[in-house]
C-alpha cells in the first residue's frame, strides 16, 4: 500500500521512562497483524478490519492510509483512514467512510496522541480540508465532539428461542404476527444478494438517499466468509424484505436493509430483524448492534427504541485545517433538499446507477 502522505516525524512520549511511539503506514505483509490487533481490542469493530478496507478501495476507488503506532516491536495503536477526493466536498480524510464506527484503537493515551499527531501531518500532506474520526469514544480530549449521531447496542439472550420474549411487548407482538398470522418466511443464502440489493435500492430511493453500488455488497460478502448473513423474507412467495448482517467478534451488525412498504402492516421490518437476531444468537453472537442514526431522524430512532434499544451518543470528532471549512454532506443539509425531494420520483433505472456513482463523493 503506497500513498503520497508522509509522516515526517515520529511522535515521542514526553515521559522520559517511556520508549518513543513511532507511527508508520501499514504494509501489505502486515494485514494479518492488523486484523489480529483489531480483534484483540475491546474497541475494535468490523469497520476497522482490512476486509472493510479492501471493499471500500475496490468498490469506490478511495485510497487507504492505514496507520500503525508502535513502541519498539509492540503494536500500541491503529488508525484506519481513507483519502476522499469528492466533487461535492473536496479532499477529506475519513476514518472510516461508509461506516458506523472508525477512529483510533489504542492501548494507551500516548499512542492516541501519536496517531492524532500523525493524521494531522497526513491532512497537511494531502491538502485536505478536514479529518473525520468516527470514534465510539473520543480520540483526542482537546477536540470537540460532534453529537449528531447515536448508536444502539444491546446484549442478546443466550438462546435463539428466547429472542422473541426478549423483545418489548409491542415489538414482540408485531414480529409474532408477521410469522404466525401472515406467514412470513425467511431464507439465509448468499445467492439472494442481488435481490437484497434491489430491495435496498428501492428503499433508499423512497427515502431520497443514494444507494451504494452492488460491487460494495459483493466485495464485503466475499471477504467475510462465515461472518455474515444474507437474509430474504417472503410473503406467499413474493420478496418483501432483505437484510445483510455482518458478524464480528460476537457482535451482530445489520447493515444493508430493504423492505417493501406495501407490507408494513404485516410487520415485515420487525420480522426481518427478529430472524437476524435469532440466527445471530445461534451462531454465537452476544450483542446486537442496530447501528447509528442521526439524532434528528426520530422515525429511525423510535423504531430502534421500540425494540428495546437505548441511544448512546457517538463521540465523532473532526480536525479542520486552518482557514478551511469542513464540508456538510449530511442529508439534513438544506442544499440537498430539492434533490432529496426529486429523487423518489425518478425511476430505478436512473437512481440505481446514478446513486452508485454519486455515493463515491458522499462517504456515508
Amino acid at each position: 500500500m503506497t500513498t503520497t502522505a508522509v509522516i515526517r516525524e515520529p511522535w515521542v512520549s514526553r515521559a522520559p521512562s517511556e520508549r518513543a511511539v513511532i507511527v508508520s503506514e501499514l504494509t501489505t505483509e502486515e494485514h494479518g497483524l492488523w486484523d489480529d490487533f483489531v480483534r484483540r481490542s475491546p474497541d475494535g469493530t468490523f469497520f476497522h478490519t482490512t476486509a472493510w478496507m479492501h471493499a471500500v478501495r475496490e468498490a469506490f476507488g478511495h485510497r487507504p492510509i492505514y496507520l500503525v503506532a508502535r513502541r519498539g516491536q509492540d503494536w500500541v495503536g491503529v488508525l484506519p483512514l481513507f483519502c476522499i477526493r469528492s466533487l461535492l466536498g473536496g479532499t477529506m480524510l475519513v476514518s472510516v467512510p461508509y461506516a458506523v464506527y472508525g477512529g483510533v484503537i489504542v492501548s494507551d493515551t500516548a499512542a492516541a496522541a501519536a496517531l492524532v499527531a500523525a493524521v494531522r501531518g497526513c491532512m497537511e500532506a494531502e491538502r485536505a480540508a478536514c479529518v473525520e474520526l468516527r470514534s465510539i469514544r473520543a480520540a483526542d480530549p482537546d477536540l470537540p465532539i460532534n453529537e449528531r449521531y447515536v448508536t444502539f447496542r444491546r446484549p442478546l439472550p443466550d438462546s435463539p428461542d428466547k429472542v422473541l420474549g426478549w423483545l418489548p411487548r409491542k415489538a414482540r407482538a408485531a414480529a409474532r404476527n408477521a410469522r404466525d398470522k401472515y406467514g412470513l418466511t425467511v431464507e439465509f443464502d448468499d445467492a439472494h444478494l442481488p435481490q437484497v440489493w434491489r430491495l435496498y435500492c428501492r428503499g433508499m430511493r423512497r427515502l431520497g438517499s443514494l444507494n451504494y453500488p452492488y460491487a460494495f455488497f459483493e466485495h464485503l460478502v466475499a471477504r467475510t466468509p462465515g461472518a455474515h448473513l444474507v437474509s430474504l423474507v417472503r410473503h406467499e412467495g413474493r420478496l418483501v424484505a432483505g437484510l445483510v448482517t455482518f458478524l464480528f467478534h460476537g457482535v451482530s451488525l445489520p447493515y444493508f436493509v430493504g423492505c417493501d412498504p406495501r407490507y408494513n402492516r404485516m410487520g415485515v421490518s420487525n420480522f426481518v430483524y427478529l430472524t437476524a437476531m435469532e440466527r445471530s444468537v445461534e451462531l454465537g453472537c452476544r450483542v446486537f448492534d442496530f447501528g447509528r442514526s442521526r439524532r434528528d431522524n426520530t422515525g429511525c430512532c423510535d423504531f430502534k427504541r421500540f425494540h428495546g434499544f437505548e441511544p448512546e451518543v457517538l463521540q465523532y470528532q473532526r480536525i479542520v485545517a486552518p482557514e478551511r471549512t469542513a464540508p456538510n454532506l449530511t442529508p439534513s443539509n438544506p442544499k440537498f433538499r430539492l434533490a432529496r425531494r426529486v429523487w423518489p420520483m425518478l425511476p430505478l433505472w436512473i437512481t440505481r446507477p446514478l446513486g452508485a456513482a454519486l455515493s463515491r463523493h458522499v462517504p456515508g
